[in-house]
């Protein structure tokens, strides 16, 4: 694939073979983040498990302590006082059967999705819907939930949700190229700690196999894993 003239200067200086450390990695790839946009710090993480089994599939939710630096767009399927719970924690689409329909006539108009236990008979119905873009509410990842003003304010603020892709990575932005060094190796330490930590029971040896971090527009750079955390 041929890449711009831009790509190619930012390439410049990185040995594409090296294993940095985090901090260094983090430090080179914020000075070649020279868009005319705050562009999208990235992390991905290749992991030794095949998620076409059950017993190995990996997924969770993280809040970044600095935020993602995104604006999130929060739908909330509530009745009653649930649902008055969810506006005022500050949730930008609210709603029951109306928004079950809306939501099936292919009128999405947020970017993450939380629902009240009681409403998934209905939610369900969206599983061809919400299902390909990774949106289904889920109680492992906290988006199936009675505490509804937390789980909005949890999304509004910096909460990622991840879940391992059928070649066995797991990726997510943390931050943006505008976040100083310290927040994002702080963010990218909590991100992948927390993908550490949901290890399936059926993955056998090395669990994370491999760590890159990249800006949108930018080289991707490999991370020496100890840098991160010991001996992953």
């Amino acid at each position: 694939m041929a890449h711009g003239k831009r790509y190619r200067k930012a390439r410049e200086g990185i040995d594409r073979e090296k294993l940095y450390p985090l901090d260094e990695a983090v430090k080179l790839m914020k000075e070649r983040a020279k868009s005319k946009f705050d562009e999208t710090v990235e992390v991905a993480m290749n992991l030794g498990v095949d998620p076409r089994h059950a017993d190995q599939m990996v997924r969770g939710v993280v809040t970044l302590p600095n935020g993602s630096g995104r604006t999130v767009r929060v739908g909330v399927f509530a009745r009653g006082a649930k649902a008055e719970e969810a506006k005022a924690a500050g949730a930008d689409v609210v709603g029951a059967e109306d928004l079950v329909e809306k939501v099936n006539g292919g009128a999405i108009d947020f970017d993450r999705c939380i629902a009240t236990p009681d409403m998934m008979p209905l939610v369900g119905r969206l599983g061809k819907v919400l299902g390909p873009r990774g949106m289904m509410p889920n109680p492992k990842v906290g988006t199936v939930t009675m505490d509804i003003a937390n789980a909005v304010k949890g999304a509004k603020g910096g909460s990622v949700e991840f879940r391992v892709e059928k070649a066995g990575i797991v990726q997510a932005g943390v931050g943006k190229a505008s976040f100083t060094e310290q927040q994002l190796v702080q963010n990218i330490k909590a991100f992948a700690d927390a993908v550490a930590k949901a290890k399936p029971a059926g993955a056998k040896g090395q669990f994370v196999e491999k760590i890159s971090v990249s800006s949108t527009m930018g080289p991707g750079l490999k991370i020496e894993p100890s840098s991160i955390f010991g001996g992953a």
